[in-house]
């Protein structure tokens, strides 16, 4: 770059050639002045403590304290808001397994059970520290909880597959029932007789269906039983179906609760199409209406 100077005071024109190094010295030194300015003003403030600078200087410094303390405040005010949401959930999730414990018949003695609680609300700031200590013990709660919770998923489970393995589901749809469990005038006899199960009336070649799953472990004819299906459920607990006039399946077969077992008839020693129903728990023959929750007339037919 050049640069003509032309004066009344000049004999002749001057030419001034700058080049970039000239430019670039020009801004350092620019910079290094302006550095320089800034830095005796702050020597200024700090020696002669100027009230302008001074003054200045401290409102820059509580405005960033302030801006810093209300972001913190409203942090730990969110922190905190959330926090109590979550410990309102606890003590719900806790109601919760109370009511899960009751219906799987667990006892939970070994947990603190949520106390009634009420009252005004008076807000009280925490600390991050306080806010920590809460988070902390909230977690070793809700981690309790889960363990909790497992351990009654684990005891429904279970007893659902005791229930599925209960003679509970009616053997008959639609059927009338005939003879109870208990002691009756035995129809060949006429003599007084025990009768160790329940009949249920229905005509031949009505489905008959298995009160709980389980195993054949029978399905012939058996004498005065005629054509029999026995089913074993576990843990000595038996069912009986007799007097079918066919068979669905074999004996070694799985069954599920309300698979087709057979169909009724009138085999064996008996007067006429109807099922002979019984459940045995270690060979002792047990009361089906029990089971079956049928009307009380038949649940204390044996005791009358």
């Amino acid at each position: 770059m050049q640069i003509i100077l032309v004066s009344r005071h000049l004999r002749e024109a001057r030419t001034l050639t700058i080049m970039p190094w000239h430019l670039a010295l020009a801004l350092i030194l620019f910079l290094m002045l302006v550095f320089a300015t800034s830095a005796f003003f702050s020597w200024l403030s700090v020696r002669y403590r100027l009230p302008l600078v001074e003054e200045l200087m401290v409102s820059l410094h509580q405005r960033e304290i302030h801006k810093t303390q209300a972001f913190i405040h409203n942090n730990l005010e969110l922190m905190a808001g959330r926090l109590g949401e979550l410990q309102a959930r606890v003590l719900q999730l806790d109601h919760v397994g109370e009511r899960v414990a009751d219906l799987a018949g667990v006892k939970r003695d070994s947990l603190r059970k949520a106390e009634g609680q009420g009252g005004p609300y008076l807000p009280v700031a925490l600390s991050a520290g306080e806010l920590q200590r809460e988070i902390a013990a909230l977690a070793g709660q809700v981690e309790l909880q889960s363990g909790e919770f497992a351990e009654l998923e684990a005891r429904l489970l279970e007893k659902k597959v005791k229930e599925r393995l209960l003679p509970t589901a009616m053997p008959v749809r639609d059927a009338i029932l005939g003879s109870p469990f208990g002691f009756r005038s035995d129809p060949f006899a006429g003599r007084l007789a025990m009768h160790e199960g329940l009949d249920f009336n229905a005509p031949t070649g009505t489905p008959v269906v298995a009160a709980a799953d389980g195993v054949v472990v029978t399905a012939e004819y058996s004498g005065d039983f005629g054509n029999m299906v026995e089913i074993d459920h576990g843990d000595g607990l038996v069912s009986r179906y007799a007097h079918l006039s066919r068979f669905r399946l074999q004996a070694g077969r799985i069954v599920r609760r309300g698979e087709v077992l057979g169909e009724v008839g009138s085999t064996g020693r008996s007067t006429g199409p109807h099922l002979h129903f019984e459940v045995r728990m270690q060979g002792v023959p047990q009361n089906p209406a029990i089971l079956l929750k049928l009307p009380p007339r038949l649940a204390n037919a044996s005791n009358r």
